[in-house]
């Protein structure tokens, strides 16, 4: 039995007690992984340990995260069944029997605890958090044709043996280890048990706003691998989102009938056009910052600083994107064979994008390179 902890100092001792009853006809050994909590959650573990001869405690000092601590204790872990739980008290302890006996019997390789199949509840979850599990559980089975109601449940049981063959495909700094096992190896023996969900008592909530983000790059490297970065992936779903922002604005104003301003040379700017890349470089800036590069963000005071060096970057993009197209229509690139016309739309593509990863790499690198500070 492998629990991961962090800061969970007033749950670990209920939960040892919890899996100590709740498994007490079962021949068993409990794990507790700590990554080094600042609250002394070893500390009472081990406390905890010298009395209780089944429990063991590791202490990490590096490599920290949920999914890699799960890994670190299936490592050290001895049985033939190796389960997995939350130390935050919201998982049911009383289902392992259930689901240790259906792997020892040969029934499966790996067996859930999930909410949503038969005997499982929400709990008092509201129904907003219920569409955003279902959506979850919906990506997971179209892209990845995962067989759980459940792939983010931190409540699972696997056989050393399926554990063996599927360990060397699981990323162990995955967002969710679940996830990683039977998105990598579709071929496992996946059942389920269905458990009541309970609220947290103590502690504080891991779950952030970056969750979904951190799950759509979980998939995608699932379902596409790593031949393309997660990152850039969402990047790009960035930027088309505003290109679609900037021809919605764009159509708006020439609705308007709006003219033209005298910049004082060449041809006079329509407004339509200025309002569209203004309105696309705010929805990329913000979404970027929220989205793409969340854990980097800026924050407050810095947010002006960072879309001023966004929109100075989103500036050269538009000169890259003109250069490269001007040059190729220049040297007639492509005319012969496709016609002026449709060689056009060809150079005007090659152009958008060379300013895509021109773009990103300077973001990637100088914009958000490191975490501004609050």
């Amino acid at each position: 039995m492998i629990t991961p902890t962090y800061n969970e100092a007033d749950n670990v001792v209920p939960l040892l007690d919890g899996l100590e009853a709740a498994l007490a006809d079962v021949t068993h050994e409990i794990l507790v992984v700590d990554d080094d909590s600042p609250d002394r959650t070893w500390e009472i573990a081990e406390r905890y340990a010298s009395t209780h001869p089944t429990v063991r405690v590791i202490r990490r000092f590096s490599d920290h995260g949920l999914s890699s601590a799960v890994m670190a204790g299936f490592e050290a872990s001895t049985g033939s069944v190796m389960a997995v739980i939350d130390a935050d008290m919201q998982h049911d302890e009383t289902k392992l029997p259930e689901m240790v006996s259906m792997i020892q019997a040969g029934d499966a390789d790996l067996v859930v605890g999930t909410r949503g199949a038969e005997g499982g509840s929400y709990g008092e979850w509201s129904a907003f958090r219920r569409f955003v599990s279902w959506v979850a559980a919906t990506i997971a089975r179209i892209f990845l044709r995962v067989s759980t109601t459940d792939p983010m449940s931190g409540f699972f049981a696997v056989s050393r043996d399926a554990y063996r063959r599927a360990a060397p495909a699981v990323n162990p700094q995955g967002f969710k280890i679940l996830l990683e096992f039977i998105g990598r190896n579709p071929g496992l023996r996946v059942r389920e048990v269905g458990y009541e969900f309970r609220n947290r008592v103590h502690g504080e909530t891991k779950m952030s706003p970056s969750i979904i983000r951190s799950y759509l790059l979980a998939v995608f490297e699932l379902r596409f691998g790593r031949q393309v970065k997660g990152q850039f992936f969402l990047y790009s779903l960035v930027g088309a989102s505003g290109v679609v922002v900037n021809l919605v604005m764009f159509s708006m104003f020439e609705l308007l009938g709006t003219g033209s301003i005298d910049v004082g040379f060449a041809r006079p700017l329509r407004w339509s056009l200025i309002a569209g890349i203004a309105a696309s470089i705010v929805s990329n800036f913000t979404l970027n910052n929220y989205f793409t590069f969340w854990e980097r963000r800026y924050r407050r005071n810095h947010l002006v600083q960072g879309f001023a060096l966004f929109a100075l970057v989103s500036g050269l993009g538009v000169i890259v994107h003109v250069a490269v197209f001007q040059f190729l229509q220049d040297n007639g690139w492509g005319n012969d064979v496709l016609g002026a016309g449709a060689a056009r739309l060809v150079h005007d593509g090659i152009g958008f994008l060379v300013a895509l990863v021109s773009n990103y790499f300077l973001n990637v690198n100088y914009i958000w390179r490191r975490r501004p500070e609050a």
